[in-house]
């Protein structure tokens, strides 16, 4: 489908979702959250697509929620109106990013901030640049921290850290974020694309289905205990096998000695 405020571009199996909103950073507003979640959705039922790349058009990757634009803007409601109706839309779309079950990489080219940041958090994993800075910028709107960055971002850097970040305020440029887990690769701002798509292409070559078990059964072990995780990877493992043309390529291309080639079949 045609979208007004994202772009959809295909790399081999790679996708790259770039937010289009340039002279506002790529702030997110409602529209764009729709956009996004439909984006996903399609991404998802593409069997032809093995990973999936977030970027911003322009010098941002995303300066957070923009809540006065389009028809809230029209339709003049109150600031807490409109927050809570972008909440709303927020809280789905994010359950979207995260339930997409194919790899997702942020390719972080400037600022993400607030919402901003908890999309590049939601990704699997990011990769940065000099340009590249974090702002979690809620507790200077008067506001606590939504669009899953009080999930994500204690997950990615420990607590302490994530209240630094919250509680101050204070910019994250490239080196600190890369030192403290927020990003995991840092290159140069001309390579960051290739950097990104590089990573997607090494994600892409292995079999699709053992991948996806893998994204499930990471995120499920970061809120189960181990027990119950035990027997969760023991049925993950069960449904990767279903891939019968998979399972065979892995021991036949070892024995032959040559590259394997994955269908997710």
């Amino acid at each position: 489908m045609p979208y007004e405020h994202l772009t959809i571009d295909r790399d081999g199996q790679t996708a790259i979702i770039t937010l289009s909103r340039p002279e506002k950073l790529n702030a997110i507003d409602r529209e764009l959250h729709l956009e996004m979640m439909e984006a996903c959705r399609e991404l998802r039922d593409d069997d032809g697509i093995r990973a999936v790349i977030f970027t911003g058009e322009g010098r941002g990757f995303c300066s957070g929620a923009d809540i006065t634009s389009g028809r809230e803007r029209d339709e003049n409601p109150s600031r807490a109106e409109r927050l809570d109706e972008y909440n709303w839309v927020g809280r789905q779309a994010m359950m979207v990013y995260r339930g997409l079950d194919k790899p997702t990489i942020a390719a972080v080219n400037g600022v993400a901030a607030g919402a901003g940041m908890g999309l590049a958090l939601a990704c699997d994993m990011r990769v940065g640049c000099e340009n590249t800075r974090f702002k979690t910028v809620f507790i200077e709107r008067s506001l606590s921290p939504d669009s899953g960055l009080s999930y994500f971002l204690p997950r990615v850097v420990g607590i302490s850290r994530a209240f630094d970040l919250v509680f101050t305020s204070r910019n994250v440029d490239a080196d600190e974020a890369y030192r403290i887990g927020l990003l995991d690769r840092l290159t140069t701002a001309d390579n960051l694309m290739d950097e990104a798509l590089e990573l997607a292409r090494q994600i892409a070559f292995w079999p699709p289905v053992a991948m996806q078990m893998s994204k499930r059964a990471i995120q499920r072990g970061m809120e189960t205990d181990l027990e119950d995780q035990l027997e969760y990877e023991t049925h993950s493992i069960v449904f990767a096998r279903r891939a019968p043309h998979d399972v065979a390529e892995s021991a036949d291309s070892f024995r032959e000695r040559r590259p394997p080639v994955f269908t997710g079949e």
